[in-house]
């Protein structure tokens, strides 16, 4: 039984059930073989499974178009597959976590099918719509220049309503109008119906994309831009709007009534933090948010050392929640990869980055195959099936990321699926990296990653404690400390892929290395190296040769 703040300090592991295991052999992973991989998931030590959507879908945008929230899509099993989900995963000890997906559903959805029957049907008004413009050429144009996230304007002509409709995606997710009270309550029953049987949480997806400034202005274009693209404009009015935060109460007001229930909340925009923060500034709105600033690339010492000063020093105080990368992003590797070369896998810098995870206050969300170190998966151009690809801006997608997860190392598949293929090609650099191949390996990325995972556990109490950072130090080495009074702890990465020397002078991180204020030393980190030294805290993990590996305890073994 888990406790009701068992999120604070959580570790969640994200599953996107098309990638993760196919139990009958049609190529795409399913419910049942979630539940076939619960061991494995138990055996990482996580809290909880954030589930990505397997609701009914026409699958325009892989199962972010809902078009039934109370059935399972047939693709990924059934409703009773969804149950014993849930049943299983708190028999091992892990919360389920379900992706909702509340500002928009797809427009196969009942409700959509009614409301564009007429202008004047019960559910005329439960989505946005509006009249064109009429074009200088007589055509009827947008009413105004508001642009998708995928590319192309955010309005769509539908010629039996004679009216537009809005939808910040792709064109078959057109937007709930949820300025409509009766919309509110409809979507908090489909919350409900999940609530009850047992889930630990919700991850809203896009959610402060759930209203929109009714007047429906232009939206300003940045400068030097001409609008074409969703990147062009500064969106004011189309996300973001205060009305979310009233809706947020609602939904906070239903969780509560389910106790050991939590919400998290993604949120992205160009003050991404400040968002973060103000969306969970209290208990009557969500328990944490969920932000990108890790998703960026390439990053830095100091870009790393701006991200978390910048969220500390944001009014506010709230519970923060980290991650590095999803299932919309390129892998972490892959970004942070020196050479460009993003299919290339590169364990020790997996190794550290899962380490500096580990580190982080609040909660954090590791996104499957991490734990393993997987680089991006190349798509060739004739599997590309990401809808985003060449619509906008859009030019490589997020097929890469979702590339299938390898288990095994010498079957066909590396395991995923019996089928011939797989949903996206698996290529011939995973196999290597395959869960069997690393469950014997003491200090593979999965073993490391285990380990980061159980001291992180047994230290909780450092995830209430802010980081404090160090002066004068240069990149590519960074540095902070955690202290609640009594205890410190202080960690330092060698973000670079070639070895370093360098002077420090910095009179606190010379304390916590054991010399005296005054004095200076001569630091030697290898590659991606990473030390952690604390008192009185456990152990930090530490695999390789203690002379040549890339992790240390011993402060006199680096220092001159």
């Amino acid at each position: 039984m888990q406790q009701e703040d068992w999120w604070r300090g959580a570790v969640i592991y994200q599953v996107y059930p098309r990638s993760y295991q196919d139990s009958n052999g049609d190529g795409v992973g399913d419910l049942p073989g979630i539940i076939e991989r619960l061991d494995y998931i138990a055996s990482l030590g996580v809290d909880a499974v954030w589930v990505s959507p397997f609701f009914a879908s026409p699958m325009d945008d892989f199962g972010y178009d809902v078009a039934d929230y109370r059935q399972v899509d047939p693709l990924f099993g059934s409703n009773d597959d969804a149950d014993r989900l849930i049943v299983e995963a708190r028999q091992r000890g892990l919360g389920v976590v379900l992706d909702m997906v509340l500002s928009h559903t797809s427009d196969q959805h009942a409700w959509f099918i009614e409301s564009a029957s007429s202008r004047d049907n019960p559910r005329a008004d439960w989505y946005v719509w509006h009249d064109g413009k009429r074009g200088a050429d007589g055509t009827m144009q947008p009413p105004n220049n508001w642009q998708s996230v995928f590319g192309g304007s955010s309005w769509q002509w539908h010629e039996p309503r004679q009216q537009f409709y809005l939808h910040n995606f792709v064109v078959g997710q057109p937007d709930l109008n949820m300025h409509n009270p009766d919309v509110q309550d409809a979507v908090l029953a489909e919350v409900e119906f999940w609530l009850a049987k047992g889930i630990s949480g919700l991850r809203l997806d896009a959610i402060n994309y759930a209203f929109h400034n009714e007047a429906f202005p232009d939206a300003p274009l940045k400068p030097g831009t001409d609008g074409s693209f969703y990147e062009d404009l500064i969106h004011v009015y189309d996300k973001s709007q205060p009305e979310v935060l009233d809706f947020l109460r609602r939904l906070r007001a239903l969780t509560d009534r389910y106790p050991g229930t939590f919400m998290v909340g993604e949120v992205h925009d160009e003050n991404d933090m400040a968002l973060a923060k103000q969306y969970s500034a209290d208990e009557t709105l969500l328990h944490t948010a969920y932000n990108f600033a890790l998703f960026a690339r390439p990053q830095s010492a100091a870009t790393l050392q701006a991200i978390f000063q910048t969220y500390d020093n944001l009014p506010g105080d709230c519970w923060p929640s980290w991650a590095m990368s999803n299932h919309d992003v390129s892998r972490t590797v892959s970004r942070w990869s020196t050479d460009g070369d993003r299919y290339i896998a590169d364990p020790e810098r997996a190794k550290q980055l899962n380490a500096l995870l580990a580190l982080l206050p609040g909660s954090v969300f590791l996104y499957q195959g991490e734990e393993l170190g997987l680089p991006d998966g190349p798509i060739p151009d004739d599997r590309i099936v990401d809808p985003a690809v060449g619509r906008g801006s859009v030019v490589e997608g997020r097929d890469p990321c979702r590339v299938p997860m390898p288990w095994e190392a010498d079957r066909p598949q590396a395991g995923f699926t019996a089928a011939d293929d797989a949903w996206l090609p698996i290529p011939d650099s995973y196999p290597p990296l395959s869960v069997d191949r690393q469950e014997d390996d003491a200090f593979s990325t999965l073993n490391v990653t285990r380990a980061l995972i159980a001291w992180r556990k047994l230290n909780l109490d450092l995830t209430r404690q802010p980081l404090e950072f160090f002066e004068l130090l240069p990149d590519p080495l960074f540095a902070f400390r955690r202290s609640d009074g009594h205890r410190q702890l202080t960690a330092l990465f060698n973000l670079s892929d070639t070895r370093i020397s360098l002077q420090i002078d910095d009179a606190g991180l010379l304390a916590a290395l054991g010399h005296g204020p005054d004095e200076s030393a001569l630091l030697t980190m290898p590659a991606y190296g990473v030390l952690v030294l604390g008192d009185d805290y456990s152990p930090f993990p530490s695999w390789g040769e203690a002379t040549e590996g890339w992790h240390w305890v011993n402060a006199a073994e680096v220092l001159a």
